[in-house]
């Protein structure tokens, strides 16, 4: 999965900080500080905000599961709340709210 930055400025800026914890010269600590500072945050998501998330972009939940990797059951745990997104669909499902369907097809 591609990085999805705040904007280009900081993606240049993270990138060189990047080459340079590969290197050896940039402590993880300080890597952890720029990946806070320059990559998308993500946060807990209510069931509310993720069956908002899905009916805005006309998705079943069928598709909306597809485009996320996950089942359709899920998600369908998701909007009730018996579950939370966690991990890497908690990610994307932050950059499907923010960007559209597009951002993870």
């Amino acid at each position: 999965m591609t990085e999805q930055y705040r904007s280009e400025a900081l993606a240049a800026a993270h990138e060189a900080a990047l080459s340079l914890a590969e290197a050896g010269v940039m402590s993880k600590r300080t890597m952890r500080k720029f990946d806070e500072m320059c990559l998308t945050p993500v946060e807990e998501m209510a069931p509310e905000r993720i069956r908002e998330i899905r009916l805005r972009e006309n998705a079943s939940q069928a598709v909306f599961a597809r485009y996320l990797n996950v089942t359709t059951g899920l998600v369908s745990q998701w909007e009730r709340g018996e579950k939370r997104p966690r991990g890497a669909s908690l990610k994307l499902l932050t950059l499907v709210a923010k960007n559209g369907l597009g951002a993870v097809a």
